[in-house]
């Protein structure tokens, strides 16, 4: 979308005020007042001259806010937020890319910006901006209720080159994997609930490498901050869905090995979906994907007495490499042997 950058003027502080008061930009700018008044508004434009209006250039209609912070010799924090009728048209996007033309060119040599690790749409900007991500903030910024939480710090320098940063782990295509029976999507906030409860369950929670999840409000928290981990190039996580959209289990691309190009998935189901072939279907969509985004080898593993996994990487078309002793943890500090699956990607015709 085509945007201009203006300063603020007195006229826009109803806009402002109705903006502000959205809960999205409440829930992610927790120092704004709420509820957000024009007086507000006012205050913000005296307060912040230098920060400017996001516009419709054929309509001068706010769209959003972009400003910046000084924090140290040549190096300033960028902040910005959209209103609810400007969303998803790239309208952050092109400020933020504008904006920081201006402030190179000023002589500035780094520009940040700081995004919650459930603001995926903000760090999808970032990433659009040419912004590297650089790791996180522990315990950085206050939330609305009091308390601390972890912050994504995304960076760009005067040297970097234009355009959009690069990204090891891509969107799915069509934001879905699909082979007309099993419908792979990235999992979000929304499933959390579905997630907890198949976690908690002892025949999956006894077979996963992390521990089982003992509230659901994490498990939700860790949904909604999937994105991130999939934008930081760690791990596609995915729901599995039938025909009907139904919650059937989760699948995800792990790729912890980027220099050898080897990445790893793992899978779980609810117990109505097993025994129907939705794992390998799902597992065949994952693989298929990988080697289209560059994957040369990808591999899973599983327990010696899990014959029904071992069963859906055959299906899927892996191949045992071998026993990995004492591999997996197991119940009360013990360890578990890993039987290894690989599957290689196709050569090229």
């Amino acid at each position: 979308m085509t945007i201009a950058l203006r300063h603020w003027r007195d006229d826009d502080a109803d806009a402002v005020a109705e903006a502000c008061g959205d809960p999205v930009i409440a829930h992610y700018l927790p120092f704004l007042p709420q509820p957000y008044t024009r007086d507000d508004a006012l205050a913000f434009f005296r307060a912040k001259p230098g920060d400017l209006a996001v516009v419709d250039p054929q309509t001068d209609r706010v769209l959003g806010a972009i400003g910046s912070t000084p924090r140290g010799d040549g190096t300033v924090e960028v902040g910005y937020w959209v209103a609810p009728h400007a969303r998803r048209q790239g309208v952050a996007s092109a400020a933020l890319e504008r904006f920081s033309t201006v402030l190179f060119d000023s002589g500035l040599r780094r520009v940040y910006l700081v995004t919650a690790l459930t603001n995926g749409a903000s760090q999808r900007v970032a990433v659009a901006g040419g912004f590297l991500r650089e790791g996180i903030a522990r315990a950085s910024s206050r939330t609305r209720d009091g308390g601390w939480q972890d912050m994504v710090v995304w960076a760009r320098t005067a040297d970097d080159p234009p355009g959009p940063s690069a990204r090891v782990l891509p969107d799915l295509p069509g934001g879905r994997l699909t082979d007309g029976v099993v419908t792979l999507q990235p999992i979000v906030e929304e499933d959390g609930l579905n997630t907890y409860r198949m976690r908690s369950l002892p025949d999956v929670s006894g077979r996963s490498v992390a521990s089982a999840p003992t509230d659901p409000a994490i498990v939700t928290r860790q949904c909604a901050e999937s994105v991130s981990r999939w934008l930081a190039g760690q791990r596609a996580e995915m729901t599995i869905r039938d025909a009907t959209g139904a919650y059937l289990g989760e699948i995800a691309l792990f790729y912890s090995e980027p220099a050898l190009r080897e990445a790893m998935i793992g899978y779980s189901l609810t117990p109505p979906a097993r025994g129907k072939g939705y794992a390998a279907r799902a597992a065949r969509l994952v693989t298929g994907w990988g080697f289209e985004i560059g994957m040369a080898r990808m591999i899973a593993g599983t327990a010696t007495d899990n014959i029904a996994s071992m069963r859906v990487l055959e299906a899927a078309g892996y191949h045992r490499e071998g026993l990995q002793l004492a591999r997996l943890p197991g119940p009360d500090g013990t360890r578990i042997d890993n039987v290894q699956f690989a599957k290689l990607r196709p050569a090229a015709t």
